[in-house]
C-alpha cells in the first residue's frame, strides 16, 4: 500500500481491482489510465467522493455483465487460463485485505482527533 494512502484512494484502488479481476482477466482488455496497482491509489484534481463512488459502482456493474453468462467452473483466458471461481476467490481476498487497510486508516483518523 502506498505510504500516503487515503480512504478515497483506497476506494479508487478497489475499483482498479474490480476491473482487473472481472474485466481484464476475463476479456484480456487493457486496463485504463491507472493500469498498475500503485498508480491506482493516486487521486487527481478531478477525483471527488462522488466521482470515485460512481466509478466503483460502474466497475461493479460491468463486472456483473462480463460474468453473467459464465459458470463458476468455466475457464477464462483473458490473462492466462483460470476458472471463474478463482477470480471470485481472489477478489474476495483482496477486498478483505483492503477492508483491513480501511480500518487501520479509520483508527488513525480517530487517534489524530484525540
Amino acid at each position: 500500500m502506498p505510504s500516503r494512502t487515503t480512504l478515497l484512494g483506497l476506494v479508487k484502488h478497489v475499483t482498479y481491482v474490480e476491473e482487473f479481476y472481472f474485466d481484464h482477466c476475463v476479456t484480456g482488455r487493457a486496463l485504463g489510465p491507472s493500469g498498475t496497482p500503485d498508480r491506482s491509489f493516486i487521486l487527481t484534481r478531478n477525483d471527488t467522493i462522488a466521482s470515485i463512488r460512481a466509478a466503483y459502482r460502474a466497475a461493479c456493474e460491468r463486472s456483473r455483465r462480463v460474468v453473467a453468462g459464465l459458470a463458476f467452473d468455466e475457464v477464462v483466458t483473458g490473462r492466462g487460463e483460470q476458472p471463474v471461481w478463482s477470480l471470485y476467490l481472489r477478489i474476495e481476498r483482496d477486498l478483505a485485505q483492503h477492508r483491513g487497510h480501511a480500518d487501520i486508516l479509520r483508527e488513525q483518523i480517530i487517534a489524530a482527533r484525540g
